[in-house]
């Protein structure tokens, strides 16, 4: 006990700066957690959420109940998440490496900034810019190319269209983690391969793309988790929930928002993120495990 009392005496910096996060995480993170138990009980307000009865797997049941539904919203959740991360990491990569060989490096620090703005524009206002753009009367793509498209209400277009804004807006910011792990490899191994005659493209596939695979399996390993889940912003907002587009724009967090608005059923809402945590837990799991037994430098735990 004296012993671990020390330890923590001579690392008091560290701990003292750590605490904030351990803080937002306990209080955001893990107390909240405390209601899945809403998941399994007919929820009251009357009686708030200890003291309501508990009615076993109803709430699963009731998201069980439109199977075209489920089904339909679960299988967009899993396409648009397979999309995202492959054009999203391809990309990322793609624009990391060709900022690391820019000749010019002031110009690779400006442009690291203009590409991580979009990270910091609420899906509220990129909507109006989207809208700017689609709009069936005063839309600039119309205009210009003189369609006469309504694209907020034909469906099919919107798997395209929340690829290109989901891939400007979060695109640039992963571009700059990946240069960050570019900048801290050693320059001896590139002064190598030239000396054995490699040119530039033979010195990022044998020294700079293998550099890049530790991240890439962190990065992939750390978004697997989140396979059912969307962003709210971009789903909700950005469609403006049209009805119309929901055969290709609705997942399963702007489907419980949806349920949220028309009806007070919590125990259903619960269920529901519920069940995304537990797919999401087993799937990082698993991935994990495989890792670990391919690369076990490059797994998580």
């Amino acid at each position: 006990m004296r012993k671990q009392g020390k330890a923590l005496w001579e690392h008091r910096a560290q701990i003292i700066m750590s605490l904030p996060v351990f803080l937002i995480f306990l209080l955001f993170s893990y107390v909240p957690m405390a209601g899945l138990v809403l998941a399994f009980k007919d929820f009251d307000f009357k009686l708030g959420i200890w003291k309501s009865p508990w009615d076993g797997l109803a709430n699963f049941q009731f998201l069980l109940a439109s199977k075209r539904t489920f089904i339909q919203m679960t299988a967009n959740t899993i396409m648009y998440y397979l999309i995202f991360t492959a054009l999203g990491m391809v990309l990322e990569v793609m624009i990391a490496i060709a900022m690391d060989q820019l000749a010019f490096k002031r110009m690779g620090k400006v442009m690291q900034s203009v590409l991580i703005i979009p990270i910091f524009i609420s899906y509220t206002a990129v909507q109006f810019i989207v809208y700017a753009f689609l709009s069936s009367n005063t839309g600039i793509i119309n205009n210009l190319f003189g369609l006469n498209i309504r694209w907020y209400m034909e469906a099919k277009y919107w798997p395209v269209i929340l690829t290109i804004v989901k891939l400007w807006n979060g695109t640039g910011y992963g571009a700059v983690l990946y240069m960050s792990v570019l900048a801290g490899i050693d320059q001896q191994m590139y002064e190598a391969a030239q000396i054995d005659g490699a040119n530039k493209w033979q010195q990022i596939r044998h020294v700079t793309l293998p550099s890049l695979v530790p991240m890439m399996t962190v990065m992939l390993l750390l978004s697997v988790g989140s396979i059912m889940h969307s962003d709210t912003g971009l789903f909700y907002q950005v469609t403006r929930n049209s009805g119309t587009l929901y055969d290709t724009t609705q997942v399963i967090d702007s489907y419980i928002l949806n349920a949220i608005f028309h009806n007070s059923n919590f125990g259903f809402t619960a269920a529901a993120t519920f069940f995304q945590s537990v797919v999401g837990t087993i799937l990082i799991l698993l991935s994990n495990a495989a890792v670990r037994k391919i690369h076990p430098e490059n797994a998580l735990f």
